[in-house]
């Protein structure tokens, strides 16, 4: 009797220490397995530029499948409010890193700050927000882009060499609240100031392809020795360039714009837009996304990070 309790209680021993082996080694591979959650958030989905953005992050997501990726976007560039809801969203579902591309410099700081005061990494990718409202409340959001007055200073060196001195070209900006926005005309303003063209009309597009169209005409009907129009990105250049072929001013007029998408590549090759900006959409939410895991994993935040712009041209497009 005594040695079958003997036994029964060694069996038990053994079960008890065996589970609390399991328990152990449950909590510790809880802790291994667990993904950094990252949460994406862009512009309107319905410019082409953001779709690659999504394209590239999904793409880097399938490769290095050790975090979890979410992504979403606003369908209108000046939907500032919907954009402010999806990281109040995010933050609901617990994400540890947001990267985001905000439709506005200045009212995306506020919930974005709030995201960051309950634990949540917060990188800037694409349009930068404002310094001056950063340093208001005590923060920093690293930046992680390109320098699109840079990069507009490009296509406008580019667009000069093509021009005369007193020659007559116009802006088509981009929105006036958006940091990328103002950089951008003012990297074009850089470069015809610099090779002495005047600039007659600069007009407010938001980024849109429709409005463009109708600014660029109204644009060549009033100047008609007008010889240039510089756009902040491809999709008011398209619309411009839409504008100039109903005209029949494509040969006079020449055409510059800012991201690269595949439309614009197809009017390069069609010598229908003379350069235009990459900003390397597929790889800019990479660099984002890549930035937010070192800071998961140092838990520091670092200084911003430039990425690179390229020049695109029609000669480089055959």
């Amino acid at each position: 009797m005594i040695r079958v309790k003997i036994t029964l209680l060694l069996v038990l021993t053994a079960i008890l220490s065996h589970g609390c082996s399991n328990c152990g080694n449950s909590k510790s591979a809880g802790k291994e397995t667990a993904k950094p959650r990252v949460a994406l958030i862009m512009k309107s989905l319905a410019n082409e530029f953001f779709l690659t953005m999504e394209e590239g992050a999904q793409a880097h997501n399938a490769v290095h499948p050790e975090y979890t990726l979410f992504t979403d976007g606003i369908k209108d560039e000046l939907d500032v409010n919907r954009q402010i809801q999806l990281v109040e969203q995010m933050m609901a579902r617990q994400i540890n890193a947001i990267v985001i591309a905000p439709a506005d410099s200045k009212a995306l700081i506020p919930v974005c700050h709030r995201a960051m005061k309950s634990g949540i990494s917060v990188v800037n990718i694409d349009n930068k927000f404002d310094k001056e409202v950063l340093s208001e409340r005590g923060i920093h959001i690293p930046f992680v882009g390109p320098n699109n007055r840079k990069g507009a200073y490009l296509a406008g060196s580019y667009l000069a060499k093509q021009l005369a001195k007193n020659d007559l070209v116009a802006i088509i900006e981009g929105i006036p609240s958006a940091y990328n926005g103002i950089q951008r005309k003012l990297g074009f303003e850089d470069a015809m100031n610099e090779a002495e063209i005047h600039i007659v009309s600069s007009q407010v597009a938001n980024w849109e392809m429709a409005k463009a169209n109708r600014i660029a005409s109204a644009i060549i009907t009033e100047h008609p020795n007008l010889k240039a129009i510089l756009c902040a990105n491809d999709s008011m250049a398209l619309g411009t360039v839409a504008a100039l072929r109903a005209a029949g001013k494509l040969e006079q007029i020449q055409v510059v714009g800012f991201d690269n998408i595949s439309a614009a590549q197809e009017l390069l090759n069609k010598k229908e837009l003379l350069a235009t900006i990459d900003q390397h959409a597929d790889q800019l939410a990479v660099f984002g996304i890549e930035f937010a895991l070192g800071m998961l994993e140092s838990g520091e935040i670092p200084s911003d990070h430039e990425t690179p712009v390229d020049l695109i041209t029609a000669t480089a497009a055959t």
